[in-house]
């Protein structure tokens, strides 16, 4: 009797009616006896499948219609899974054909916004942009900027931020092309002057471009080039123009310093003080002519060489004496106190 309590311990029934083991094997041969004993009980007809259903139902056998319950395998969901998974084939498709109709939506607004930008945006930036880069400093060109602002604003909210950033640099170059050939054809001796209004008149543009361009700046160029817009524009200018003629300008400009007032003293700086800005390696080149008007340009100076210092200043007050620049008049200067 105490064995029997065991066995039937050990046996228990879950909800699907399946039996399981709690760690003893005896509950086995218990199982196997009872799948026998179904095994030849007559199995009933089963009823009618459609027959849409009936390559999903094979292997599961039916009660008939009058009444009985389903034989299911062990996992309770296992019907009602094979239903969704036969039930999902037509949301499927659908929503394939939902994802190639938005792709083909998604492609078309693309394409219609691209035309849009390439037919009203673009024209009218392009206008502003040829009017700010001939103006001279003094001039004054009504320009919209609030117009231009509102152009690039929308170009920046519709993706086009790569499309702007390339018509304009590739607009500015072809700018500074005109400008680099100009320069070529200019005169020797009014090479300086015409270098210096064509980049004082550039840096000018710049400070209208840049601030309307100022969306695309902080959220393209900054945000995904790592880079500013202004650094980048006068890049190009150092490039296309500078570049270019940097080895004509800089013996010129040598010559003139040593020539007193041939060139005016605030073109020289300007000029001087812009090379330094595009590419401060530049004044590698010439290290007296820069060292006149960049501070820190020639190495900081020594004890050692105080004396070879006051040779070189006199030298050249030497220099300007014999060019007809006099010390001036000596009476005037105010009395020591020894004497």
């Amino acid at each position: 009797m105490e064995a029997m309590e065991d066995d039937s311990l050990d046996v228990k029934d879950d909800h699907n009616h399946n039996y399981r083991a709690s760690g003893s094997n005896k509950v086995r041969t218990y199982l196997s006896s009872q799948l026998s004993e179904i095994s030849t009980v007559p199995q009933p007809v089963c009823a009618t499948v459609p027959v849409g259903e009936a390559g999903t139902r094979q292997g599961k056998p039916w009660s008939g219609a009058t009444g009985g319950s389903k034989l299911m395998d062990s996992d309770t969901g296992s019907e009602s899974s094979e239903v969704s998974e036969t039930d999902s084939t037509a949301p499927g498709a659908a929503s394939e054909g939902k994802f190639a109709l938005d792709s083909t939506s998604k492609f078309l607004l693309n394409a219609m916004a691209v035309e849009d930008y390439r037919k009203n945006h673009w024209p009218n930036l392009e206008k502003a942009v040829d009017r700010l880069l001939i103006q001279n400093p003094t001039d004054h060109i009504s320009v919209s900027y609030a117009q231009i602002y509102s152009y690039v604003y929308k170009c920046v909210c519709q993706q086009h931020s790569e499309l702007l950033y390339n018509d304009l640099t590739s607009k500015i170059t072809g700018h500074l092309q005109q400008v680099s050939t100009h320069l070529q054809a200019s005169p020797l001796e009014n090479f300086i002057e015409n270098f210096n209004v064509a980049l004082t008149q550039y840096i000018a543009s710049l400070q209208c471009i840049v601030p309307v361009f100022m969306y695309l700046n902080k959220f393209y160029i900054e945000s995904k080039l790592n880079r500013d817009l202004r650094e980048d524009l006068m890049k190009l200018f150092a490039d296309h123009v500078a570049e270019k003629h940097v080895n004509t300008l800089m013996p010129l400009l040598i010559k003139a310093r040593s020539m007193p007032f041939e060139v005016q003293p605030s073109t020289m700086a300007s000029v001087v003080k812009g090379l330094y800005s595009l590419r401060p390696e530049w004044a590698q080149l010439a290290p007296d002519l820069f060292s006149g008007f960049i501070p820190q340009i020639n190495p900081p100076a020594v004890e050692s060489l105080l004396q070879d210092y006051a040779a070189h200043d006199q030298k050249l007050q030497m220099e300007l004496s014999m060019n007809g620049f006099p010390r001036g008049d000596q009476s005037r200067k105010r009395a020591s106190e020894d004497s």
